[in-house]
């Protein structure tokens, strides 16, 4: 039997510190999160859990980016054939402004990249990204 890592409520399951906000002690509210509702960590910074590929499939995402009049979503993450793609599909169905930060999701592909290329999907670098909010 394999050992548990990632166990909700305990340190397994924490963000490391590199994913907190800036000086940050925040925890993980997991009884919140598990209800599918978002936490607040910082002044704009929010975080959820999501139960499927797709960031925005059964979560309150959407509403809130609404309710904060949001036209943009930048992705990046693990795994592009799963979640980052999923996620940038949903977005896209409910249109939104898709960015995809290709240097900071791991397993793209150049087919998959051309695809989204074609579909209006903005592909940039983190440099580029960083460069675009200044």
């Amino acid at each position: 039997m394999g050992k548990k890592l990632v166990i909700t409520g305990t340190q397994g399951a924490e963000l490391v510190d590199e994913l907190k906000p800036s000086n940050s002690k925040v925890k993980l509210d997991t009884e919140l999160l598990l209800k599918g509702r978002l936490q607040q960590v910082a002044n704009r910074e929010w975080m959820m859990y999501k139960p499927r590929w797709g960031a925005f499939y059964s979560t309150p995402l959407e509403k809130h980016l609404r309710d904060l009049h949001t036209n943009t979503v930048v992705i990046c993450g693990c795994n592009f054939p799963n979640c980052p793609r999923t996620t940038v599909y949903e977005a896209s169905e409910r249109d939104f402004r898709v960015v995809l930060i290709k240097d900071a999701t791991s397993n793209v592909y150049e087919r998959g990249l051309h695809e989204l290329d074609k579909i209006g999907v903005e592909l940039m670098t983190s440099d580029d990204c960083i460069a675009a909010l200044k």
